[in-house]
């Protein structure tokens, strides 16, 4: 499997994943926004209270392992198939704890209907545990074409049923039906196109070594899981599932835009990184470009979506859901550091150092807990509030080790992103005003969307960006590759 990474592979597995994430995403997005347009937000927030406990039970099925499959460049066939028998043996005994730990859950939360959900939409983590080698190899080898075709034709099939099945009054159980026909499907088309089957064959002793560096990252991951969600605990404990719904529909809007993005970025690094890491010169150049890079994009989006919430909303989801506005606004914020946060992370777990990976993940999760405990006494705004302080305090936490690692700096990084926020954040205060004349909703957010883009280029271009002239190149360059190749089939 140890084909070689080059500049090229890697922008053509960047795009590929993106359309994989964009697609998928934004299929699954749409129909989120039909979904909710016909059930009730305390619906939804029954789901995300479910989910929950699903999420934490599948870090152990997937998390560390796969990471660590992907990391090791002397992988074989005996690690594979170790892996996938233990992630099965994990998955059955997981789904008999949230079997019958189910109605004590349901009890906690007050909410009848808890128990049965839960025992029926935790069969994905068995479609875990069977995909996780497809993953793990269609990523180590950087193959995103075919992950995009698998997951698009998935959600395509899911989005469909679930649809149908809210239409036809299922309620609650159209959003359970629309995850596991999901899961079906990404099992199905993942086994037909990645031809690995498992084999007879088991080694502890490969086990262990695999574990060695994965356990680290699978209690990160953990520790992350159980941090992010303790927030749906609470509000849905304190307050009500509704309260939840509006919550996780303001995270939704800008999760969707930044992890496609970000979430792409992070997929491609990995691989590529891990093939340059004993050269810490060029992991520092890959993760500024990619800090850059995504930067100049995620920026200008999230400051636009925290403009144009009200309307946005209103047009999509309906006024019912109007209580989402401040939570996106918010959120906004958040997802706007993401590229600081995963480009130092993936290059420290590139460098093979899941210890660092793991001590950071103690620390800011210490630092979120206490911001936590502030915030709680005033409000679930206040706790929304309370993560994005918390995020800007993560883009120093996150960047202190790459300082020895890298010679990568937080005040270097801060500098390179800077020009990208401070144009992000004109374009912003010159649009929003916009929403002041008297206009439809969808009239004032196709003109705060059209001006915002012009704007933000023609400022990009104004001030000379670097990023932005290093994205035209690299996108003239694909095209001039792309001609030649079509001329060398001609002729």
């Amino acid at each position: 499997m140890g084909n070689e990474v080059t500049k090229s592979k890697v922008i053509v597995s960047l795009l590929w994943k993106l359309m994989e994430r964009g697609g998928t995403q934004g299929i699954q997005f749409i129909v989120m926004i039909i979904l909710a347009r016909i059930l009730l937000p305390e619906e939804f927030g029954l789901i995300i209270l479910v989910t929950i406990f699903i999420a934490i039970a599948g870090v152990f099925v997937q998390s560390g392992f796969n990471t660590a499959l992907i990391q090791n460049k002397d992988v074989n066939e005996i690690d594979f198939s170790s892996v996938f028998y233990l992630n099965l043996f994990v998955a059955s005994l997981l789904y008999l704890l949230l079997f019958f730990t189910a109605p004590l859950i349901a009890t906690f939360f007050e909410q009848p209907d808890f128990m049965t959900v839960l025992r029926v939409l935790s069969c994905t983590l068995f479609f875990g545990a069977l995909n996780s080698i497809q993953y793990a190899i269609i990523e180590k080898k950087m193959q995103f074409k075919k992950l995009f075709l698998i997951s698009l034709g998935a959600n395509v099939v899911s989005g469909i049923a679930g649809i149908w099945m809210a239409y036809d009054g299922f309620g609650v159980w159209a959003l359970v039906g629309q995850q596991l026909i999901n899961q079906l499907m990404l099992t199905l088309f993942l086994w037909y196109a990645v031809m690995w089957r498992p084999q007879l064959l088991f080694s502890i002793e490969r086990i262990k070594i695999l574990f060695s560096f994965g356990w680290k990252l699978m209690a990160s991951a953990l520790i992350d899981v159980l941090y992010s969600n303790i927030r749906n605990v609470l509000v849905g404990k304190i307050y009500s599932p509704a309260i939840l719904g509006f919550y996780n529909r303001g995270d939704q809007f800008p999760s969707l835009l930044v992890s496609n993005i970000n979430g792409s970025i992070q997929s491609v690094m990995l691989p590529t990184l891990s093939s340059y890491q004993d050269d810490k010169q060029r992991v520092k150049e890959i993760v500024r470009r990619a800090i850059v890079t995504s930067a100049f994009i995620i920026f200008p989006m999230m400051v636009g979506l925290a403009v144009i919430a009200e309307p946005l909303v209103k047009i999509l989801l309906t006024e019912k859901w109007l209580p989402t506005v401040p939570f996106l606004q918010i959120f906004c914020l958040v997802y706007a550091l993401w590229p600081i946060h995963t480009a130092n992370l993936q290059a420290i777990n590139a460098l093979g150092r899941s210890d660092t990976f793991l001590k950071l993940e103690i620390v800011k999760k210490l630092v979120g807990l206490i911001i936590l405990g502030i915030s709680l006494p005033f409000g679930v705004h206040a706790m929304a509030m309370g993560i994005s302080i918390s995020g800007i305090l993560y883009t120093f936490i996150n960047a202190y080790p790459n300082l020895n690692l890298l010679n990568y700096s937080i005040q270097e990084q801060w500098k390179d992103v800077l020009p990208s926020l401070l144009i992000s954040i004109i374009m912003g205060a010159i649009i929003y005003p916009i929403q002041w004349f008297e206009m439809s909703d969808m009239l004032t957010v196709i003109i705060q969307i059209v001006t915002g883009v012009v704007l933000y280029i023609s400022l990009a271009k104004t001030f000379k960006l670097e990023c932005f002239t290093y994205l035209l190149k690299t996108i003239k360059e694909m095209v001039d590759r792309k001609k030649s190749t079509v001329v060398k089939e001609l002729y």
